[in-house]
């Protein structure tokens, strides 16, 4: 892996690292929008992926 690549996995990252245990979301009643929210993080992180292949 580049490590550009590997610095900006840290940096998107470093939430998880704020509290101990599984923790994906703020602190929320109804957490509707997590669903878009994984599936856009998983649409921009196929697009970096592509990018980082192309180059």
């Amino acid at each position: 892996m580049k490590p550009t690549l590997t610095v900006l996995a840290l940096i998107a990252a470093a939430p998880a690292f704020a509290h101990t245990g599984a923790h994906m979301h703020p602190h929320a009643d109804d957490p509707v929008w997590l669903p878009l929210l994984i599936g856009a993080l998983t649409a921009a992180g196929a697009a970096m992926l592509a990018w980082a292949r192309r180059k």
